[in-house]
């Protein structure tokens, strides 16, 4: 019954490990096809190769043959997500499970024996830094300038929230309140953009000016689509309320391309910065009627 048992979880955990490393291999050899870098495709087309002959290790127990249309649907999609985001982030984002699947594979080892043991420790070597050190190689210059683009869009969310939520105190007029955001905002973006600047003087392997058009672009991007609302809506709050959720939004994808990156956990992250935008929100809007009422200029613009 014990080997029974054992050759089961065997079984059960190459299948798992077999149709993961296999829609591994064709994401690569996808992502391979697509690179225009040459040493990037180079990296690529080694991580492709590597997981085919995990792949093949797995499956002489599993036995497994692979949803090929799913499989390429989900490499065309990755592929996708290159094009918006980059191959490192596709890269990372894929091996986020790498950790669980590790303890899977030792899980198993106890249950091989000779050579097949020596492969499966191979493998396990692999995951745990060949793949990694290969990653690490892509050197993409959105890695490199995407503390940047985080700073940049952050502050965009946060201060873009607090200038719309500022005027429902002070106006009824979508339009008015969509200027000032912008006004607000593009003088910010300017602000921002010559801070980035001179901190990455202070950087080594950085350009000062991407850094500063990354950040300035990101931020009047931002400030666009969150001011956006209040030109196509004729209620103040309801453009509001879109502005928030178009806010939400970018934060969603903010954070989560973010904790891929960083290797940090998306949800706590992605909390956190809706309640920064919430409270900015609630405080803002708080002291723009106070303000309003004080000064007898609520509802000034009609």
């Amino acid at each position: 019954m014990v080997e029974v048992a054992s050759s089961q979880k065997l079984v059960e955990v190459a299948r798992e490990a077999a149709l993961d490393e296999y829609r591994e291999y064709v994401t690569y050899s996808v992502l391979a096809r697509v690179e225009r870098s040459a040493s990037r495709r180079v990296v690529l087309e080694r991580l492709a190769a590597q997981e085919l002959e995990h792949f093949r290790f797995w499956n002489r127990f599993a036995g497994v043959k692979p949803p090929e249309g799913r499989t390429r649907l989900y490499a065309y999609f990755m592929a996708f997500l290159r094009l918006l985001l980059g191959v490192t982030f596709v890269a990372k984002l894929m091996e986020r499970g790498e950790r669980e699947a590790i303890a899977r594979y030792r899980s198993v080892e106890g249950l091989l024996s000779g050579g097949d043991r020596e492969a499966l420790r191979r493998i396990i070597a692999d995951e745990e830094e060949h793949e990694g050190a290969l990653i690490s190689q892509l050197d993409e210059a959105i890695v490199k300038y995407m503390g940047a683009l985080v700073l940049g869009l952050a502050d965009a969310i946060i201060e873009i929230t607090g200038a719309h939520a500022g005027t429902l105190g002070t106006t009824n007029s979508t339009v008015v309140a969509g200027v000032i955001g912008l006004i607000v905002g593009v003088g910010a973006a300017i602000s921002m953009a010559s801070a980035s600047y001179l901190q990455t003087k202070h950087e080594v392997g950085k350009s000062p000016a991407v850094a500063a058009v990354v950040t300035g672009v990101g931020y009047t991007a931002a400030v666009a689509l969150m001011s956006l609302p209040y030109f196509l809506l004729h209620d103040v709050y309801l453009a509001f309320a879109a502005s928030i959720a178009v806010g939400i939004a970018l934060s969603f994808v903010l954070t989560f391309q973010a904790a891929v990156y960083g290797e940090r956990d998306f949800k706590f992250e992605f909390v956190q910065t809706v309640g920064l935008l919430l409270g900015t929100a609630f405080l803002t809007y708080l002291l723009g009627e106070w303000l309003g009422r004080l000064f007898g200029i609520e509802r000034l613009f009609h």
